[in-house]
């Protein structure tokens, strides 16, 4: 077995970890669901739950990750073996999101060339060249390979030498381009109409589904409840300051969701487009606000995408790394040849999900294409029962001493707030998951596949002593 690496610094572990909860999801999903859900005032409760349940959360990951030193199956079953499914199913997530994740990395890398090939020279045509790009047999498939291509790459190379020093550069050119694109948009005439929509609390549209939707943006945009920041943690240094870290990565992605809000749309209302959700607003909407902007629109387009798809690889890398750390410490078999057996694997299954979308679209497995039977499995049922799942271990099945003595360095660090994290994680936090779990696992319309992820979930809690 090779001998286990850790970060080279502490900046690029926080870099690295920042980079895996920023995600697609902060720059598609957050600002239309703050606009829908009372704008500044979803941002609110989306911030108290941020800061409360998804930092909490976080530490909890991080504790267990450096106090085992062991990625996300060898953590739980280290702990209680009867738990070791939690971890394999933190696993499972990472390798089924990733089944699908490249497919949209691919598409942000080739709206960076279409930015200057023509795509927004027909504003009108915009949609229906995203529609014919992605059922398109061979066009998409060569891209997602190539974004698989550089997670492989990357991964490969090890955590000081590949995904650190990935992270020192991505996190800061991401944080770049949001920050010039978000300058250009606030400044467009009649952008206010945008920023008021995102930001201006409007309580009159606060629901129990909008504190709903605010606890699931916060929990999943942190990429909790999969085995990553765990996994992350385990490479950590005994002398580093877990809290303080969580705190920084968590501001940095919240961060982020803010900077993509006011980089889309200020810009959309400027020009009088209808905000939409998921990829119809990234691949449609966004592409015809650039195409309105005249001779920089394409720049623009590119600077965008090209922050997409920055987005979208440091997430992924993360995914790729927690599922490479399984076979690296439980299976003994080394970084390399992990690496490249499970991109080899992922090839097929990105391929499916990609001609899901076209000459497979016919094909469903439980009612839903291959693109999304593995968005909704995980997003929908593996993540929030996951995430319910590590709270209770934590706040019930670890001693609280040992957790005191993670957290605070064996006494060389202060945490004044121990015991209110503990009440947290152990009381409130697991019931507040669990409204999100069960919220979203009611609203999944294809039973049968509801069923079948439960069914899966049973069968690694019953066989969890062999799993490992």
């Amino acid at each position: 077995m090779e001998q286990r690496e850790n970060w080279g610094s502490r900046l690029g572990f926080i870099m690295a970890a920042a980079g895996s909860a920023v995600g697609l999801g902060n720059i598609w999903r957050f600002p239309y669901t703050a606009g829908e859900n009372g704008g500044g005032a979803f941002i609110l409760i989306y911030l108290g739950f941020v800061f409360v349940i998804g930092l909490s959360v976080m530490t909890a990951e991080l504790a267990v990750g450096r106090k085992t030193s062991l990625a996300a199956v060898g953590a739980f079953k280290s702990q209680n073996k009867n738990w070791t499914f939690v971890g394999v199913l933190g696993v499972l997530s990472a390798f089924l999101i990733l089944g699908f994740y490249p497919v949209v990395g691919g598409w942000s890398l080739a709206y960076i060339i279409k930015s200057f090939t023509g795509l927004l020279g027909s504003p009108d045509a915009i949609p229906d060249a995203f529609g014919a790009f992605i059922s398109n047999s061979a066009e998409p498939i060569l891209w997602l390979l190539l974004f698989l291509a550089m997670n492989v790459v990357i991964v490969a190379k090890g955590i000081a030498s590949g995904i650190e020093k990935a992270g020192k550069v991505l996190m800061p050119l991401l944080f770049a381009l949001l920050v010039l694109l978000a300058i250009r948009s606030v400044t467009l005439p009649g952008a206010g109409a945008g920023i008021d929509f995102l930001l201006k609390p409007d309580f009159t549209k606060v629901t129990a589904a909008t504190f709903l939707a605010a606890l699931g943006q916060a929990f999943f945009s942190l990429s909790l409840g999969m085995g990553i920041m765990l996994t992350y943690g385990s490479y950590l240094g005994k002398d580093q300051n877990l809290q303080q870290n969580a705190l920084i990565i968590t501001s940095m992605d919240t961060l982020v969701a803010i900077l993509a809000g006011l980089a889309i749309f200020p810009a959309l209302f400027a020009f009088g487009l209808e905000p939409t959700a998921g990829p119809g607003l990234v691949f449609v909407v966004v592409p015809t606000i650039f195409a309105n902007m005249g001779v920089l629109g394409p720049v623009f387009s590119a600077l965008f995408f090209i922050a997409l798809a920055v987005a979208a690889l440091t997430s992924s890398i993360s995914l790729l790394e927690t599922v490479t750390a399984y076979f690296i410490d439980q299976r003994g078999v080394g970084r390399k040849k992990a690496v490249y057996g499970i991109g080899a694997t992922l090839v097929i299954t990105n391929i499916l999900s990609s001609l899901s979308m076209g000459a497979l679209s016919g094909f469903t497995i439980l009612g839903a294409g291959f693109f999304d039977f593995f968005d909704i499995l995980t997003d929908k049922i593996f993540l929030a029962i996951g995430g319910l799942l590590l709270s209770i271990f934590v706040g019930w099945f670890m001693n609280k001493e040992d957790l005191r003595q993670e957290l605070t360095n064996h006494g060389h660090i202060k945490f004044g707030l121990f015991n209110i994290w503990y009440a947290l994680v152990k009381f409130i936090i697991p019931i507040a998951i669990a409204f999100v779990a069960v919220s979203g696992i009611i609203s999944i319309t294809q039973t049968s596949l509801m069923i079948f992820g439960v069914i899966v979930i049973i069968v690694l809690a019953v066989f969890s002593k062999k799993l490992a």
